[in-house]
């Protein structure tokens, strides 16, 4: 699995849209959909924030283990 759809997994998940998610990130939906699709590299800050937002570690969003 890459990373891009492991963000997606951790959104639907969590029952969020990407509008949501987002609004929490502070961007604007279609520049979160770049990341999702894999269209851009997810910048540093942006992968902490979404694993303080889904409760886990930045290695799990990355596929460096697959302990929540």
């Amino acid at each position: 699995m890459a990373v891009y759809k492991r963000i997606r997994e951790l959104r639907e998940d969590s029952d969020m849209t990407q509008r949501e998610v987002a609004a929490y990130l502070n961007m604007p939906q279609p520049q979160y959909f770049r990341y999702e699709q894999g269209y851009r590299d997810i910048p540093t800050d942006i992968l902490i924030a979404l694993a303080d937002l889904y409760h886990t570690t930045t290695d799990y969003i990355l596929e460096r283990t697959d302990k929540r």
